[in-house]
């Protein structure tokens, strides 16, 4: 790719929106600097497997970018990646799918609505696992690669999306969580991802609308660019019912407050996962950051007893409700993990919902008194380093067997059924020179103090600096 494209590229989001409002580079040229990237680099990481660059190029040359530069929350023509379980008007949707190979949306869905209304043009669809994941494959659009070591996985279900801003094809991109989907990634992939509380972000139609398990959020290569982005995110929207318009500050003015944690509490398993040793070590060590910006540590985590069962049993319920109908039609051609998790949903009884739903209510009571002395709480993003491309999914973690296909990302659904907003940051590296994040929880509604608390961590560790990189084939 040309110099100029190439320095482009390694602009944050930040510094490139501040340029398109300053009309000293054009959204065309972004784009192109984008397309150019995605074409040296992708064939081999295949975040990006979904191209949209005749689009792209016409919704930048038609941009009006005077217009937008009034408008704060606008991103001004950025080139964006969407998420392929996001409808993007005009480009196909297939959540990794053979069903839905070729199913071409007819509108963007809210999520990419309210981010197309503030500037966004989206250059591509990221990558996903076939329906749901922590491991970004599928008989459609293949495997994705991690940036940082060819040979291991890039996690998911937004590995596309974290592959994508590691290995600098763009600036920033959509992500959705339910068990860890957005955490997951970005803690594999050494960039950032917010987990916002319900209703920050709209969510589209496909979704059951009075669901708060699953949350859409932004991904980006630094807390800058992130609370950049969650500002052109939020917003109501007609078709999520829990969507709400923000007031208040802007999350990029957030980020320059005074305020900072006075207590925080940090677990390295929260007493209920496993977890790899030299995860644990690193991000206990990352943890001391917080005592050297003036907070008091502690380890005072409130109690996640029966959490991990009552997660599964309400993902259970969540996947039958969305898919029954789509697993009547096409058991075939559906992954065999996915039908369990349809089937175990259809086969859930009331008593088990009333107990999960019990245990969901008892922890937020837990967690608000939490609060009342705490600022925030801190774990580990994944119990385990990224994982080698071909293996399925993860079967142990430090010896001790998974009883179920995604127990491995137990300490990110964990703290999904708080209902707080969760970023994730990196925090270090294994021996093996793979990124490891932790997982920052605020206080509900909190996602202003946690950005700017988060921001704060990550000038201290210094590796989004980093980013981004040149994609490696592995030692």
């Amino acid at each position: 790719m040309s110099d100029a494209s190439n320095e482009l590229i390694k602009m944050s989001a930040t510094e490139a929106v501040a340029r398109l409002r300053s009309n000293e580079v054009s959204p065309l040229e972004l784009v192109e600097a984008s397309i150019q990237r995605i074409e040296a680099v992708d064939t081999k990481v295949n975040a990006l497997p979904i191209h949209c660059f005749e689009q792209a190029r016409d919704q930048a040359k038609s941009l009006d970018v005077e217009a937008h530069s009034v408008n704060p929350k606008s991103l001004c023509g950025l080139p964006i990646a969407v998420k392929d379980y996001n409808d993007l008007c005009g480009a196909v949707t297939t959540f990794g799918s053979p069903i839905f190979a070729d199913n071409v949306a007819q509108q963007s869905d809210a999520t990419v609505r309210q981010l197309e209304s503030n500037g966004a043009i989206a250059v591509a669809k990221s990558n996903v696992p076939e329906w749901a994941g922590g491991h970004t494959f599928n008989p459609v659009n293949g495997l994705t690669r991690n940036p940082w070591d060819m040979r291991k996985s890039a996690g998911g279900s937004s590995g596309g999306s974290g592959a994508a801003l590691a290995s600098g094809s763009v600036w920033l991109a959509t992500g959705n969580d339910l068990g860890g989907s957005l955490r997951t990634p970005a803690a594999f992939n050494g960039v950032v991802g917010l987990r916002p509380g319900p209703g920050r972000v709209p969510r589209g139609t496909r979704l059951p609308s009075m669901d708060t398990l699953w949350v859409e959020g932004p991904m980006a290569r630094n807390v800058d660019d992130l609370a950049l982005m969650l500002d052109a995110g939020v917003g109501q929207q007609i078709d999520d019912p829990l969507s709400f318009d923000h007031a208040g500050p802007s999350f990029v003015e957030a980020l320059e407050g005074t305020g900072m944690p006075k207590r925080v509490a940090f677990s390295p398993d929260l007493s209920i996962v496993s977890m790899e040793k030299e995860i644990a070590k690193v991000c206990c060590s990352a943890a001391t950051v917080f005592a050297d910006i003036g907070a008091d540590v502690t380890d005072d985590i409130p109690d996640f007893t029966g959490v991990l069962e009552a997660f599964q049993t309400l993902r259970a319920v969540l996947f039958a409700t969305m898919m029954e109908p789509i697993l009547a039609l096409h058991r075939d051609r559906i992954a065999p993990e996915i039908i369990g998790n349809i089937e175990r949903g259809l086969n859930i009884t009331p008593s088990q919902i009333f107990a999960a739903e019990r245990v969901r209510i008892e922890l937020y009571k837990k967690v608000i008194a939490f609060f009342e002395t705490h600022d925030f709480l801190i774990c580990p993003a994944a119990s385990i380093a990224p994982f080698p491309v071909d293996q399925r999914y993860v079967t142990e973690i430090d010896g001790k067997p998974c009883e179920t296909y995604i127990d491995w990302f137990s300490i990110t659904f964990a703290l999904t059924m708080t209902a707080c907003p969760t970023i994730s940051v990196p925090c270090g590296f294994t021996s093996e020179g793979l990124p490891i994040g932790v997982q920052i929880m605020g206080k509900p509604r909190g996602e202003a103090a946690l950005l700017r608390a988060a921001k704060r961590f990550e000038q201290a560790v210094g590796i989004s600096t980093q980013l981004p990189i040149t994609p490696r084939e592995g030692r």
